[in-house]
């Protein structure tokens, strides 16, 4: 049996320093089912911690309120890789933010290739923002910012 994987690579280390689209995984606080959500302030910190923001009305907050421990899906060159760990909120409100955004940091138990087997990622999925780029660009360099404050 292999060593189980508790830190980034260079590769997922690399895409998590560049504003990358990642599914975010909760338990919902209600009905305990698997919930998945599409989070893009999202950065590593180090090669053991990824640190996000997220509206603070979001039910996403109140599921790790309820239940710390949370999985990220990342689409990394040539392979979908899934992060294991426990959610703990660090920063109650985000300053600088023109709206409430709440902080959590995860602190990475084990990390998993999660691509089916014989199969490689041939391309990083692409999101386009459909609302104006220069209000795009400057809220998310104000969230980027206030994160690593926090």
């Amino acid at each position: 049996m292999t060593e189980p994987v508790t830190a980034l690579n260079d590769d997922l280390f690399n895409q998590l320093k560049q504003e990358p689209f990642v599914l975010l995984h909760t338990i919902d606080a209600d009905t305990g089912s698997p919930t998945s959500s599409a989070i893009s302030w999202i950065y590593a910190v180090d090669r053991t911690t990824l640190r996000f923001a997220i509206d603070g009305r979001s039910r996403l907050s109140a599921n790790m309120s309820s239940n710390e421990n949370v999985s990220v899906t990342v689409f990394a060159p040539g392979s979908v890789q899934t992060v294991y760990g426990k959610a703990a909120l660090r920063s109650e409100a985000l300053e600088e933010v023109p709206f409430k955004l709440v902080c959590f940091d995860i602190e990475i138990g084990h990390i998993r290739d999660a691509m089916f087997y014989g199969a490689r990622l041939s391309t990083l999925p692409a999101v386009v923002k459909t609302y104006d780029k220069r209000a795009a660009d400057k809220l998310d360099g104000q969230v980027f910012a206030a994160m690593k404050k926090a």
